[in-house]
């Protein structure tokens, strides 16, 4: 079982659970997941669970590496892209309009 930092679920996709199944861990993956990596986290790890979640069923994963300035962008059927130092990331088309701001997550260097 995985549970990513921030995740994202169509409506469509949760309406279809039963109140009980939504009352627990949701039995599916998400359609977007992200993860914030920290100083502790192993980058070689956190890769293989982005890969794993891609493998469930999630649409569009992002690992966020605030040290590094990096986003691992992984969809799919295609390689993971890796993003140097972006100050956003468009998640079209899988969420369209949503576009993340990286500035507050590099300035700080959480």
């Amino acid at each position: 079982m995985r549970s990513p930092d921030v995740a994202w679920i169509s409506k469509s996709r949760l309406a279809a659970l039963t109140t009980e199944q939504k009352k627990k861990f949701l039995p599916l993956a998400p359609d977007f997941a992200a993860e914030l990596r920290s100083e502790t986290d192993s980058l070689s790890l956190l890769q293989d669970k982005m890969a794993e979640y891609i493998a469930c069923g999630v649409r569009l994963a992002l690992l966020i590496d605030p040290t590094t300035h990096r986003v691992h962008v992984y969809r799919p059927n295609t390689e993971p892209q890796v993003l140097e130092n972006p100050t956003t990331v468009d998640c079209s088309p899988e969420l369209p309009g949503f576009i993340l701001d990286t500035q507050p997550l590099f300035a700080n260097e959480l």
